[in-house]
């Protein structure tokens, strides 16, 4: 696959990150009428600008049976619940073949209808709940589809500075560019937040983006009717109409959300300002506080009067690098005590690890308190309740570890407060008591290694050694 350099950065920071571009498999160059390598360049003195072409035709490619089949394997793989009719993955997939036929003739004969999606509500680190929206398998799978065909469309004209749920970009490119900017001269930082920005997206201002780069009314039709489905609430059975928004937790949202806020893209690099964006979540770089304050007001007013959108009020703010921003999961901030530049695990992600692991190691209802006799290694070695907690724990330790690795202190890394939290937690689990006791003695922390449980802290220090490499991961 031939890949091409794009620029990643604050100004003159640059980060090389290459992305695959539309192939045949996509059955996407055909349709372009001036195909994928034409000229970008100026035309002819003395010619009129050459019209943009649009693409035309998608339609087919997206209810393609093969297409449909590609699509519905990312939607396994991926798993999840079931929307609101109760149809679960291993459902659909008793007999897959025929379903995902039905559905291509369904969307060629313009028959097809998505349903409400199930909202759900979850728990946010800071309190509070967010809404999120499952729509149902099958539904998934036309999205899926949509987006198999639409990103590499719209790939090729998404700006670098945008790194949310794109090829080879993500959480580690947009940081690796914030750590560049805020060690070479950066002083000032845009920390912003969109207001309930999935809730708020305007439907005809996204259609209209949609429709600078697709000509084709069935796919824009199929758009509109995903976006107006509606939702259904927990414990009801009443459809609300979605006339704002794209609910979080379809296939199709991301690429949505980074078509709509394309023109931000473009309007922030256009003036010059280091912008830095993750889906919703963005940060602005600037050399004074002057220059940041004139990049927020640019931001809320091209966000307010281009767009419909709002910053929030309370989480929006200008603030030098030494006070402190945080983005994606990080804090930076200059340690008064040392003036050293520190990157660290921001509170709120601390909060979630504990609620996870709060999760994975649940005492059991009416649990009694053991016995130290009967607290020995040879008994934990055959616990099987005490294997499946190490198996989810540690397959959610070394994903958090690969993600927090690349924190900056001269101190211990917090790694081992946080080991700590998760042995007294596993102690809890298994005999029913906590605080300090027998049971700490029973179960040191040695055993609990050999038992199999990571230890943060030690495969931090085998990360700084270059001896850990990257977990296996879904795409």
């Amino acid at each position: 696959m031939r890949k091409r350099p794009a620029k990643d950065g604050v100004g003159q920071l640059t980060l090389q990150i290459a992305f695959p571009e539309g192939t045949a498999s996509d059955g996407t160059e055909e349709t372009q009428d001036n195909g994928l390598g034409a000229s970008s360049g100026s035309p002819a003195v003395g010619r009129k600008p050459e019209r943009k072409r649009k693409w035309y035709s998608l339609f087919d490619k997206v209810s393609a049976l093969p297409n449909l089949q590609r699509a519905w394997q990312q939607v396994a793989a991926n798993a999840g619940a079931p929307g609101g009719d109760g149809m679960t993955i291993a459902k659909f997939a008793e007999n897959a073949d025929e379903r995902l036929s039905q559905l291509a003739a369904d969307l060629r004969a313009k028959s097809y209808r998505p349903q409400p999606v199930r909202r759900v509500f979850i728990p946010k680190a800071g309190g509070g709940q967010r809404p999120l929206g499952i729509p149902a398998i099958r539904d998934r799978v036309v999205q899926q589809a949509l987006r198999q065909i639409l990103g590499p469309i719209f790939e090729e004209k998404f700006s670098s500075r945008s790194h949310g749920f794109r090829p080879e970009k993500g959480c580690a490119t947009a940081l690796a560019v914030v750590d560049r900017a805020v060690k070479y001269g950066y002083q000032w930082v845009v920390d912003a937040d969109l207001e309930a920005f999935f809730d708020t997206v305007d439907h005809e201002r996204l259609l209209a983006a949609l429709n600078e780069e697709i000509a084709d009314g069935s796919v824009l039709r199929l758009i509109r009717q995903i976006l107006k489905a509606g939702v259904v609430g927990p414990e009801t059975a009443t459809i609300e109409p979605t006339e704002l928004g794209t609910p979080q937790g379809g296939p199709l949202s991301p690429l949505l959300a980074n078509v709509y806020l394309h023109a931000f893209d473009e309007r922030m690099v256009q003036a010059g300002y280091g912008l830095v964006r993750y889906a919703d979540d963005f940060v602005i770089f600037a050399k004074s506080e002057g220059e940041a304050a004139a990049a927020l007001t640019l931001a809320r007013q091209v966000l307010a009067e281009e767009l419909g959108l709002r910053l929030h009020p309370e989480k929006t703010r200008v603030v030098s690098v030494a006070h402190g921003f945080e983005f994606l999961g990080f804090h930076y901030f200059r340690d008064p005590k040392t003036d050293q530049l520190r990157k660290a695990v921001r509170q709120k992600s601390v909060l979630r690890f504990r609620e996870k692991i709060r999760r994975l190691t649940p005492r059991l209802t009416n649990q009694r308190r053991v016995k130290a006799r009967k607290i020995t290694p040879q008994r934990l070695a055959k616990n099987q309740r005490l294997r499946a907690m190490l198996k989810e724990l540690n397959a959610f330790l070394r994903g958090w570890h690969w993600y927090f690795k690349e924190v900056w202190s001269p101190y211990p890394a917090p790694f081992e407060l946080l080991d700590g939290y998760l042995r007294q937690r596993l102690r809890a689990a298994l005999t029913g008591r906590v605080g300090p006791g027998w049971w700490n003695q029973r179960i040191p922390n040695a055993l609990l290694r050999d038992l199999g449980l990571i230890a943060l802290g030690d495969w931090h220090r085998q990360y700084q050694q270059g001896q850990l490499t990257a977990p296996v991961r879904k795409d």
